[in-house]
Parts: structure tokens; sequence; C-alpha cells
């Protein structure tokens, strides 16, 4: 199997905590981060923008993604413009669609023919992922995040559909697909495999990189001794 070192996919971290954010600005295998409305309600954030900058005062030059969070097309303009004032390191998210189902592929398109730098998010189908690559073109650096872990999450096999998204976007330079909402360590590999460009990373996810080929005789043999221990610390009887 590849260790970390020989991965082409770059990890980034997904998440809201500021000091879970700058315990991986320690990790030389992050070099970028997203957030969405939801991480960061779970982890209690009021201020929206003193935390995002808070964030980019740590982060130094890495990627970062920070959404929008109007439900309405013009407002969602005018935060995305707002946000992306707040460095050049900054990716304005913009959501497939509104909460109508409207497709928000002409605010996409605008924005990018301002420069302004993207990640379009929430795709689930390779028809969402043609329509928003059209309309993004090679107009200004962009990720494009199909949250491949929901996709799972129905008993579908999310490779194939990966792999194709890939294809779909090569023709553009500036566009870079994210495997986003990842269920377990072994996607950074299937990520890595089909050649995407990014796959986001959770904390408690993260945290499993140092069992990247790790023996597994040993590890049969940690697990046991877990089990014993676990067993003794509970005074068990039988």
């Amino acid at each position: 199997m590849k260790t970390l070192d020989q991965l082409k996919v770059k990890i980034f971290g997904d998440g809201a905590d500021l000091d879970g954010i700058l315990e991986l600005c320690k990790n030389p295998y992050i070099i970028g981060f997203t957030t969405n409305p939801t991480l960061m309600r779970k982890s209690g954030i009021s201020d929206y923008e003193k935390f995002s900058r808070q964030v980019l005062e740590h982060i130094g030059n890495r990627p970062v993604s920070f959404e929008v969070f109007s439900d309405e097309f013009d407002e969602m303009e005018r935060q995305a413009y707002k946000i992306a004032g707040w460095g050049k390191n900054v990716y304005v998210k913009i959501p497939v669609t509104n909460t109508r189902h409207e497709s928000s592929v002409n605010l996409v398109r605008r924005l990018a023919d301002k420069g302004v730098q993207l990640n379009v998010t929430a795709l689930l189908t390779l028809e969402q992922v043609s329509v928003v690559s059209k309309a993004l073109e090679d107009r200004t650096p962009s990720f494009i995040s199909i949250f491949a872990g929901r996709i799972a999450d129905t008993g579908r096999e999310p490779m194939p559909l990966m792999k194709a998204a890939v294809e779909i976007m090569a023709p553009f330079k500036t566009q870079e697909l994210i495997w986003a909402s990842p269920r377990e360590l072994l996607n950074i590999f299937h990520a890595d495999e089909i050649g995407c460009h990014v796959i986001t990373v959770t904390h408690d996810i993260l945290k499993k990189l140092p069992l990247v080929g790790k023996d597994l005789d040993d590890y049969s043999l940690d697990t046991v001794k877990m089990f014993h221990t676990d067993a003794q610390k509970a005074g068990y009887k039988l």
C-alpha cells in the first residue's frame, strides 16, 4: 500500500473547532481547510465573521473555504463578495441549489466572471458536476465538492461516480474535485486512486493517520490487550 508521502491527493481539514484547526496546522499533511454553517453551529460559533477571521489569522496561506448562508441568490452574491474580501486564500462555498431546488449555476457563473475563487458544494450527481463545471470553465480557481460519503450512505458505491467526475472536469485546469464527507480513513486512498484532487477529512478520521501502514499482527495484539485491559478495569467476574 502507499504511504502518506506517496499520495497525490491533497488532504484538507474539515471542521469548525478553532483549537482543533490550530492543532491541524502543525500537521504537514494538512494543506487546506473547509468548514460550513452546520459545523460552526455544532461548535457553538455565534459570530460567523469573527470566527472566520480567527481561522485566517492562524492558517497562513493555506486555502480555506467559507460558505454563504442565504437562501436568496442576490444575498448569496453579496455575502460571497464580502467573504472573498477576507483573504487571497479564501474560497467561497456556494451550494449547488438553494432550498427550493433552484440551481445556483447563474450565480456561480457571475462570481467566476468576477474572479471570485469558488467551492461549489453539496453535489451528488454527475449531471450537477457537468453543469457546474461548464459554468466555471477556467474563469477562476475553483473546487467542486461531491459528498461521496453521503452517496455511500445510500448504499451506492461512490468510486465510479467520483472517477467520472474527474474526467468531466479534466478539460479545465483551474478546477479541482473534492471528495467530501468521507466516512473512513481508507477513503483517502480511494480518492487518490481515482485521481481526485482533494479530500476533506474530519478531526476524528485524521486522528487515525498514525495507523496508516501499521503492522496488522501488531494491531491485532493491541486490540486483544485493549479488551483485556478494559475487562480488568471494569472488575468483571464470572
